[in-house]
C-alpha cells in the first residue's frame, strides 16, 4: 500500500462473494482492501476504526439494506463514497441510491473487468481537483465517472444467453448441472458449462461434484450471489 491508495472497504455478506470482491480490489492498482465485513453492523464499526475512502456495498445485507447503512454514515459524519453491488434493478432504487451519494451501480453477475473499469474511472474522477476552466473539462470530469464503458465478455460469451443461464440457476434452489441448465436455457452442454463456470469464476456461483451416479460424477452449480 501507498500514501495515494485509494482504501476500499467491501461489505458483502455472501463470504464467496466478498472474498472475490476483494481478490479483484487488490488487483487494481492505485487501490488497497482496508477491510472485508459481512453485515452493516459490521461495516459501522470498522469505518470508526479505520480510514476508508470508498464502500463497495452489497445492498442485501443481513441486517438490513445497504442504503438504510449509507444513510446512518452520511447521518454519522462518513463521507466515504459509495459504489453499490447488487442484482436489483429497479430504478427507483438507482435514484434514491445516486440521491444519497451512490457514484456508480455494478451489476452482479459481473467479471473482474466490469469492476476494474469502475474503479479506474472512479480514480480518475477522484483525481479531478483545482478548478475548472470551463464548462467542457466539469462536462469531462463527470463523464469519468458515469460512462463507464461497456464491460467485455470472456470471447465467445453473450450477455443475453449470461443472463438467461443466470436466470436458471437462480431459480434452481438445490442448483443445475450443465445438462440440465442446458436444456432449460435452449443450449449445448458445453456453451452451459462455459456460462456456468463464468459465474463461478466471477464469484456468483459454486460447483461441488454430484456422486450416487454411475460413471463420472457430474458438477453441479449453485448460485451464491443475489
Amino acid at each position: 500500500m501507498t500514501p495515494s491508495d485509494i482504501r476500499v472497504l467491501v461489505v458483502e455478506d455472501d463470504p464467496v462473494a466478498a472474498a472475490a470482491h476483494a481478490l479483484y480490489v487488490g488487483r487494481v492498482p492505485g487501490f488497497t482492501v482496508s477491510g472485508t465485513v459481512h453485515s452493516g453492523g459490521d461495516a459501522r464499526r470498522h469505518l470508526e476504526q479505520h480510514a476508508v475512502d470508498l464502500l463497495l456495498l452489497d445492498l442485501y445485507l443481513p441486517d438490513g439494506h445497504g442504503l438504510q447503512l449509507v444513510r446512518t454514515l452520511r447521518a454519522a459524519g462518513h463521507t466515504a463514497d459509495i459504489i453499490a453491488v447488487t442484482s436489483a434493478r429497479d430504478l427507483a432504487r438507482v435514484r434514491e441510491g445516486v440521491s444519497l451519494g451512490v457514484v456508480q451501480y455494478v451489476l452482479k453477475p459481473f467479471t473482474f473487468a466490469t469492476l476494474r473499469d469502475r474503479l479506474t474511472r472512479y480514480a480518475e474522477f477522484r483525481a479531478t481537483t483545482g478548478e475548472a476552466s470551463g464548462q467542457d473539462e466539469v462536462d469531462r470530469a463527470i463523464a469519468a465517472l458515469r460512462s463507464p464503458r461497456p464491460a467485455a465478455l470472456p470471447k465467445g460469451l453473450t450477455a443475453a444467453t449470461l443472463r438467461a443461464v443466470t436466470d436458471v440457476l437462480r431459480a434452481a434452489e438445490s442448483g443445475l448441472t450443465a445438462t440440465e441448465a442446458a436444456t432449460d436455457v435452449g443450449i449445448s452442454r458445453i456453451t452451459a458449462r462455459r456460462y456456468l463456470e463464468h459465474l463461478v469464476e466471477s464469484g456468483r456461483a459454486a460447483r461441488a461434484p454430484q456422486y450416487g451416479q454411475v460413471g463420472r460424477p457430474e458438477l453441479r452449480y449453485r448460485w451464491s450471489g443475489h
